[in-house]
């Protein structure tokens, strides 16, 4: 017989209650990952994970990619230029775009590697980033002491571990991006599909709200531990298939090794070039 049964509606209420249970009192803040899915039935969508963070968050941010813009050759022609409000890539998920269509979100100026944010610092997170180093929001949450929430998702979502090989001097690719109508070099990492290796480094909170897990982390100890994991092991966290440009960077750590990168503080990261 069909089963007709449906799993129960998961409401704002006990969202709101799983994000009390973790310690989200309005002074952290927060970069999410989330998947819409894993609740099953969340009552209000994006909406409702965007207005029960932002209660409960100094600030909010989220990565906010957009892969299309991204080219393989700086001969590649520009198909889609970025801005402001260019949509999110699906596979990043509702929640980032559900920001982006707040008007009073700041969003940072990479064409590919974009983030998001709202709250207090959200001028601050954005603006801190580079072609050269398009993770440096993460580095900018690093220096507020803040915070990863992983809502539904594993660890080849969490994008702060990205920061943390880049401080640890993993080489990075080179792929270029449409900016001011020109074409732009910009760093590039890795994959994170085997970011699950450095699970067992790290200790977080988590709620089970509905059939969805949700884990908090201090970005400093996602940062830190992946620093120590690939000084012992620098192809820790690379995948192993074929073709996937993780090899590119697993041949280059072989000829190259490491080489740490500082990590550069807030007012250093926002410091006008040639000051």
């Amino acid at each position: 017989m069909l089963n007709l049964r449906r799993r129960p509606v998961v409401t704002a209420a006990d969202l709101n209650r799983g994000l009390d249970a973790l310690g989200l009192d309005g002074s952290q803040h927060v970069i999410v990952h989330a998947s819409l899915r894993s609740f099953g039935q969340l009552e209000g969508g994006a909406k409702t994970v965007v207005n029960s963070l932002f209660e409960r968050t100094a600030t909010l941010a989220a990565p906010s990619f957009t892969y299309a813009t991204l080219l393989s050759r700086p001969s590649s022609p520009i198909r889609t230029t970025f801005h402001r409000d260019t949509r999110v890539s699906r596979d990043i998920g509702r929640v980032p775009q559900e920001m982006v269509e707040r008007a009073e979100a700041r969003r940072s100026f990479h064409p590919t590697l974009s983030f998001v944010a709202m709250g207090a610092a959200a001028e601050l997170v954005t603006r801190s980033q580079s072609l050269d180093s398009p993770y440096r929001p993460i580095g900018a949450l690093y220096d507020l002491d803040g915070y990863a929430l992983l809502m539904g998702v594993d660890f080849g979502s969490n994008t702060t571990i990205h920061y943390g090989e880049h401080l640890a001097g993993v080489p990075l690719l080179t792929r270029w991006v449409p900016l001011d109508g020109q074409v732009a070099p910009t760093a590039f990492p890795n994959c994170s599909a085997d970011f699950a290796t450095l699970e067992p480094y790290v200790r977080g909170q988590s709620e089970q709200v509905g059939p969805a897990t949700l884990r908090l982390y201090r970005v400093r100890d996602l940062v830190d531990a992946t620093m120590t994991l690939l000084s012992h092991d620098p192809e820790a966290l690379l995948c192993k298939v074929r073709g996937c440009r993780c090899q590119q960077v697993r041949d280059r750590l072989r000829q190259e090794g490491l080489r740490p990168r500082p990590h550069r503080g807030l007012e250093e990261s926002l410091r006008p070039a040639g000051d």
